[in-house]
């Protein structure tokens, strides 16, 4: 079993940065890799950003050089920094580990980027 606890969302103007941390404890030995995922509402939910163990990441193209995934190994960490927050970014956003097995999630939470 994984478990993730979610922290650092908010509300935040237009053009604003926020920082969502992500950490997990467990048995972590089993992840591959971590990302971030949100649902806005009335949509589905979709991926932000991820990061495998050997420290490749991917993005969404709609977050392409305004957000950063990063990991802390020490601290079994993901961050996620986001800059130049838009409207159409607020959402849930979801910490996700993916091990062979099955997915985990953390609870969410809450972004809201005010125009």
């Amino acid at each position: 079993q994984v478990q993730l606890v979610e922290s650092g969302g908010g509300l935040v103007q237009a053009g604003g940065s926020l920082r969502l941390s992500c950490a997990a404890s467990g048995s972590i030995f089993s992840i591959n890799a971590m990302g971030w995922y949100r649902q806005a509402l009335g949509k589905q939910r979709e991926l932000v950003a991820a990061i495998t163990s050997g420290g490749s990441t991917n993005y969404a193209d709609s977050v392409k050089g305004r957000f950063t995934i990063s990991r802390d190994n020490a601290k079994n960490t993901v961050y996620l920094q986001m800059n130049s927050l838009k409207p159409e970014d607020t959402a849930v956003y979801y910490c996700n580990a993916e091990s062979l097995s099955y997915d985990y999630w953390g609870q969410g939470t809450q972004v809201t980027v005010s125009s």
